[in-house]
C-alpha cells in the first residue's frame, strides 16, 4: 500500500483523495475521482501523443511525398501548438495538462521539413529549422513578456480555424486526402476532445479550454473529409504541387 501512495501522490492525487479513495474506499467521492480521471487522462493524452503523428511521418517518408498536404495548414497549426506549450510553462500549468504540446511540436517540425524537402526545398527546410527553434528559445526566455505569451496563445483559435480552413481547402481541391494520415487525424481528435475536460478540471483557464473546444470542432472536419473521401486514391482527381 505504501508502494502505490508513493506512485500516486502527489504525481495523480493530493494525499487527502489517496485516503478518501484507497483507505476509506469512498469510491464516489466526485472531486476526487474528478482529479484521478483528469490526472490519468492528462497522462495518457501525453503518453499518447508521442506517437500522433508518427503514422502521417511514415507515410510521407514511404511515398517519399507529401502531396495534399497544406504547407500553410502544417506552419499555423505549428503556431497553435507552440503557443499552448509557451503559455502553458509561463502559467505553470502541470506537465500533465499540456505535456503532448512538446511533442506534437517535435512531430509538426518533423512534418514541416519533411513536406519542405520532398517538394524539392531542402535548404528551405534547413532555414525553417534553424528559424524555428532559435523563435522558440526567445519565447520560453524571460526576455518574453507575459502580455505576449498571453496574446500567442489567444491567436492559438484562429490559427487553429485557418489552418484546418486550408487543409480542407486543399482536401476539397484535390477531390482526395493524399497522404493525410487517418491515424493521425483521428488521434487529433480524440486528443483535443479530451482535453477540453483536463484542461477545465487541472487549469480552470478559459482561454486554454475554449481553445481545446475550437480545435475538436476544426478536427472533426478533417475527419469527416478523411471519411467521405476514404475510397478515393491519392492520385485521383486534380494533383495538386505543395502549396
Amino acid at each position: 500500500m505504501a508502494a502505490l501512495q508513493g506512485l500516486l501522490v502527489p504525481h495523480l492525487l493530493p494525499e487527502r483523495c489517496y485516503d478518501e479513495l484507497f483507505l476509506r474506499f469512498n469510491l464516489l467521492h466526485v472531486p476526487c475521482l474528478k482529479i484521478l480521471i483528469s490526472k490519468g487522462l492528462g497522462l495518457a493524452i501525453v503518453a499518447g501523443s508521442l506517437m500522433v503523428k508518427l503514422p502521417q511521418v511514415f507515410k510521407i517518408l514511404g511515398a517519399r511525398s507529401a502531396v495534399g498536404l497544406s504547407l500553410q495548414a502544417i506552419l499555423l497549426e505549428l503556431l497553435a501548438i507552440t503557443g499552448t506549450m509557451v503559455y502553458s510553462l509561463a502559467n505553470g500549468f502541470p506537465f500533465s495538462a499540456w505535456g503532448e504540446a512538446l511533442f506534437l511540436m517535435l512531430q509538426t517540425v518533423a512534418i514541416g521539413f519533411l513536406a519542405l524537402h520532398f517538394g524539392g526545398r531542402t535548404a528551405q527546410g534547413v532555414s525553417f529549422l534553424v528559424l524555428y527553434f532559435t523563435l522558440l528559445c526567445l519565447l520560453l526566455s524571460p526576455l518574453t513578456p507575459q502580455p505576449v505569451v498571453t496574446l500567442l496563445q489567444a491567436a492559438n483559435m484562429p490559427a487553429i480555424v485557418i489552418s484546418r480552413l486550408l487543409q480542407a481547402a486543399t482536401n476539397y481541391r484535390n477531390g482526395h486526402t493524399g497522404q493525410l494520415s487517418a491515424v493521425t487525424v483521428f488521434l487529433l481528435l480524440a486528443g483535443s476532445l479530451a482535453r477540453i475536460f483536463t484542461s477545465v478540471q487541472e487549469t480552470g483557464d478559459p482561454l486554454l479550454a475554449v481553445t481545446y473546444v475550437v480545435s475538436s470542432v476544426c478536427n472533426g472536419v478533417i475527419a469527416a473529409q478523411l471519411l467521405y473521401y476514404w475510397h478515393v486514391p491519392a492520385g485521383a482527381g486534380a494533383r495538386k504541387k505543395l502549396e
